[in-house]
């Protein structure tokens, strides 16, 4: 048999393995997906929409988060990265040498790690790749010719580093403690991380943001947006509907509505309860009161 009769049999029996079965809590997972990338969409279209930095490149002030955002129909303020930061965020010096490194992330049970100087000013990360690269670099006896293509020369070079600073990736993304939840999430979508170091403007390391702390942040549950519904929806703007004629249930992110209500009032609150963060749709099973 040929090596192309080969693959092509091959291929063949892999496609007639039958394919993973879904685990029990999968339809929710993916609708949780669905629901953050719809929020980081939302934020990075209000990033496109938000005036560019000033020539200057002042540092812009950290959202206020006042008492008064708490009045009553006021939108509440949004989270901040301080709020669901580690404190303090493991990282390594970077006359740390590799094999410390190694050590440091098994420790961590973490993929990657802050590298910072004596002062604790961020100068890149480390991660398990960059040491998988060294490692296959190292055990294979290939090396790039003078022709050889510039990603793969680059790798080579980088692996003759032994401490965590000679082959860390640089620049490291990095979020402020003052930013948003949302806003790190959008940082952290397009560069495709699992954690954020967070520093001052300074630039010295304060914490470390998780992928998962900014996902459950980002997305309530059922029962918070069924409770936000009922507390503060109906509460300050339909006070005069009885709370026993509506009723209000919450199914990933889909609010259903049933009961009795003016006819006049419906619109307005199918528009409030579609406004709200996390919801996905409304479907009205109401009646006139």
């Amino acid at each position: 048999m040929t090596e192309r009769e080969n693959f092509a049999a091959g291929a063949e029996a892999r496609r007639a393995v039958p394919g993973k079965a879904l685990r029990a809590d999968e339809p929710r997972r993916e609708e949780l997906l669905l629901r953050y990338l719809g929020a980081v969409a939302s934020v990075s279209a209000k990033q496109v929409a938000a005036p560019r930095p000033t020539a200057s490149g002042a540092v812009p002030a950290e959202p206020a988060r006042k008492a008064s955002a708490h009045a009553a129909g006021a939108e509440p303020p949004p989270l901040l990265v301080r709020e669901v930061m580690d404190v303090p965020g493991a990282s390594v010096r970077g006359d740390v040498p590799f094999v410390d490194v190694a050590r440091h992330l098994t420790r961590e049970h973490v993929g990657c790690l802050p590298v910072v100087d004596a002062e604790h000013h961020v100068l890149g990360v480390v991660s398990e790749s960059d040491l998988l690269a060294k490692a296959a670099v190292e055990a294979s006896e290939h090396r790039p010719g003078a022709l050889g293509r510039l990603r793969e020369r680059r790798l080579h070079d980088k692996a003759r580093g032994e401490t965590a600073e000679t082959l860390m990736t640089t620049p490291a993304v990095t979020v402020y403690p003052g930013q948003t939840v949302a806003e790190a999430a959008w940082l952290v979508s397009l560069s495709r991380l699992k954690r954020l170091p967070v520093t001052d403007h300074d630039g010295r390391l304060v914490g470390v943001v998780h992928r998962n702390a900014l996902l459950n942040a980002l997305i309530r549950d059922d029962a918070e947006i069924r409770e936000e519904i009922e507390s503060r929806i109906f509460a300050e703007h339909f006070p005069a509907a009885a709370p026993s004629a509506v009723e209000v249930t919450v199914r990933n992110g889909v609010v259903d509505l049933s009961g009795h209500m003016a006819e006049a009032d419906v619109p307005r609150l199918l528009a409030q309860i579609k406004a709200l963060d996390d919801v996905t749709a409304v479907i009205d099973h109401l009646s006139g009161a």
